[in-house]
């Protein structure tokens, strides 16, 4: 025991100067990046956080200089509830967002499929046509469009002249599904045709389970532009109140309420609530799908 307690102690080498300044500027290089991470979630945050606490306020307080509640008034969000139409707008939103961003992936994976993976004369010309229509402002075709559905097929008032084009597929959707099949090796479906199966089957049993992120990407993608679309319900349904969206009705519920901040910044928050629910629970699958989409070319 008195000969191990006698062995000299090894003592660590001593830190030089230049280790030292690396160690220093390491741990300053990840204060200022945190800082910076720090500073732009609050330049994000807090206009949510305004407009959640502006709708727990009285009358009397919304848009004064307190920012905290004296009194938390959650009946602001029972009395937007109770307003006439708000249910029925929350419903045609839901049908709208949800049947539009069904007919829009089915009907946009067979053509990104075929262009990603199937060798035919004009293939090229046909994806330039694809990239040409998301060039093309919706402005444009607005006027005649509208009267082949309100004049010709007498759908005006409705969410249908928005609703069944989705079934033709979508030239953004189909971009990028494509972009995402071609990241999938041909090898895959290669083994699959050896097997026996056919194109149909491929695709379903093949490549859909492998191109799950992207279908992800692309349904949100459809889903958050039918939930918050304006410019479409104006143009079609603005003449019955019965096909209004929450998109449009919250601008006739803030002109109705223009005084009344709290009910205002109430119904706004119930139109935004869904959509940042659900990419909160789907934020991996979308990431993970756009990033990706550009892999390869």
């Amino acid at each position: 025991m008195t000969h191990v307690l006698d062995q000299p102690v090894k003592l660590a080498p001593p830190v030089s100067g230049d280790e030292r300044t690396a160690r220093r500027r390491a741990v300053l290089e990840w204060i200022a990046v945190h800082a910076l991470g720090v500073a732009a979630a609050l330049f994000f945050t807090l206009p949510f956080v305004f407009v959640f606490l502006t709708s727990l306020m009285s009358d009397s307080q919304a848009l004064s200089r307190d920012l905290v509640p004296h009194t938390w008034e959650w009946s602001n969000y029972r009395k937007v509830l109770d307003t006439p139409g708000f249910l029925t707008w929350w419903r045609n939103t839901l049908v709208y967002a949800g049947l539009g961003t069904l007919l829009t992936v089915v009907s946009s994976i067979p053509v990104a499929y075929a262009l990603a993976k199937f060798r035919f004369r004009g293939r090229n010309l046909s994806l330039m046509l694809v990239i040409s229509m998301m060039m093309l402002p919706p402005q444009v075709v607005v006027i005649p469009m509208y009267l082949f559905w309100a004049k010709q097929l007498d759908l005006s008032g409705t969410l249908w002249p928005l609703i069944v084009p989705m079934a033709f597929g979508d030239a953004f959707s189909i971009f990028l599904l494509r972009q995402f099949l071609m990241t999938i090796p041909n090898e895959y479906l290669d083994a699959a045709r050896v097997d026996g199966c056919g194109d149909l089957r491929t695709l379903l049993r093949v490549v859909l389970p492998m191109a799950k992120p992207g279908i992800a990407a692309v349904a949100l993608f459809q889903f958050f532009y039918a939930w918050n679309d304006y410019f479409g319900p104006q143009i079609y349904a603005s003449e019955n109140p019965g096909a209004w969206t929450l998109s449009y009705g919250l601008e006739s519920f803030k002109g109705a309420h223009h005084t009344d901040w709290n009910l205002t910044m109430a119904a706004t928050v119930l139109v935004m609530a869904p959509v940042i629910l659900v990419f909160f629970f789907a934020q991996k699958a979308f990431v993970e799908g756009v990033t990706l989409t550009g892999v390869k070319g």
